[in-house]
């Protein structure tokens, strides 16, 4: 082999060439696709030491995977470059709507309309991942983010809330001008460890970004330097598998009712669970509706006389003690003991004052 023709194979295997990156750039949103779906779950290795790693690590904490580790290097790692050029959008590109390749997750209309409708903000840091979610079905919902001992807590609202909010934040302190990744808002200081900022209206929502633990300022800022805008794939990709999608409500449904006696005529199916939940709010959305319909079995077997339904309806409200997904719940916060209390309470033939704990009632 003479010395051009081995100068010419290194110049083509090298992946950094323009012709290359040029043409990657059109294909790193579907290549981050499939990398996200990938169910491998390593540690991600460096970037080859001759290409700078990119100043914004896209998902940094919040998902990993070795197997496609060169990929990220190079084809993400140019897109999220671009986006700090002069010039460049001041999010993530959108997802295209062409089909989705072979192997990846492929989100329904209405998962990607209720992602699109909500800000869909990442914390792009190594480490933080979504630890609890609330329903983003509309315009209003919350995540909390967390590192070990460090917490956040990004709530949003309709467009339509945001002058009240300000306006009672001015109550609290003085607002301060801030911006979170391009996303105009204002500061607040509850004291000297306890920071909320509050962004201006965008696309129809705004959004508070509160401290849940102790902060110093510098920590605060820190982290909302590091706070990203990105598109509805992306932001569903970056949620931790234990978080409930409606891709996966019927597979969780499954697992939280595998020990749970169910009423007469109850369709789990017909169970109707919006948006996205952490593990906490996806049982309660389940079990409510179980325990509802126990209590009104009881109920009904009362008032007509039906000794062995009565006694059926009896034990499955006692034996909700026993019920692993109720059990999980228990560790999370109180919805579990008022569950029991009522529970018990309507086993054991004794009235139900009005002020308690009601199932049947969606706020509880």
């Amino acid at each position: 082999m003479t010395d051009e023709q081995l100068d010419r194979r290194v110049r083509d295997a090298d992946p950094y060439r323009p012709e290359v990156v040029a043409r990657l750039d059109g294909i790193a949103q579907d290549l981050l696709e499939e990398i996200m779906s990938t169910p491998v779950l390593e540690s991600v290795t460096e970037p080859p030491a001759r290409r700078p790693r990119p100043r914004r690590r896209l998902l940094g904490g919040f998902a990993t995977a070795g197997v496609a580790a060169a990929v990220l290097a190079v084809a993400f790692g140019t897109a999220i470059v671009q986006t700090d050029r002069p010039g460049g959008q001041d999010r993530a590109p959108e997802p295209r709507s062409s089909s989705v390749a072979p192997g990846t997750t492929a989100y329904s209309a209405m998962v990607l309309k209720a992602a699109e409708e909500n800000p869909r903000l990442l914390i792009d840091e190594p480490g933080w991942k979504a630890t609890s979610m609330d329903g983003f079905a509309k315009r209003d919902g919350s995540i909390v983010y967390s590192n070990g001992a460090r917490s956040i807590r990004m709530s949003w609202y309709e467009a339509s809330e945001y002058d009240g909010r300000y306006q009672d934040r001015l109550d609290v302190s003085k607002p301060e001008s801030v911006q979170v990744d391009r996303w105009p808002g204002h500061l607040f200081r509850y004291n000297e460890r306890e920071f909320e900022v509050i962004l201006q209206p965008r696309d129809g929502s705004m959004v508070e970004v509160r401290t849940a633990t102790a902060y110093t300022r510098a920590d605060f800022d820190r982290v909302l330097a590091s706070v990203i805008r990105v598109d509805a794939q992306t932001w569903l990709a970056a949620l931790p598998a234990e978080i409930v999608t409606p891709q996966r409500v019927n597979e969780r449904t499954a697992a939280v009712l595998a020990d749970v006696p169910l009423p007469p005529g109850f369709d789990p199916a017909t169970l109707n669970i919006e948006g996205v939940n952490d593990p906490y709010h996806f049982g309660i959305q389940v079990l409510g509706p179980v325990g509802c319909a126990w209590i009104t079995e009881w109920t009904r077997a009362k008032k007509s006389g039906d000794d062995a339904a009565l006694r059926r309806a009896a034990d499955a409200l006692r034996g909700s003690h026993n019920w692993k997904a109720l059990q999980q719940i228990d560790k999370g916060g109180a919805w579990a003991e008022g569950f029991w209390e009522i529970a018990d309470t309507v086993a054991a033939g004794k009235p139900v004052h009005p002020k308690m704990f009601n199932p049947c009632n969606p706020e509880g």
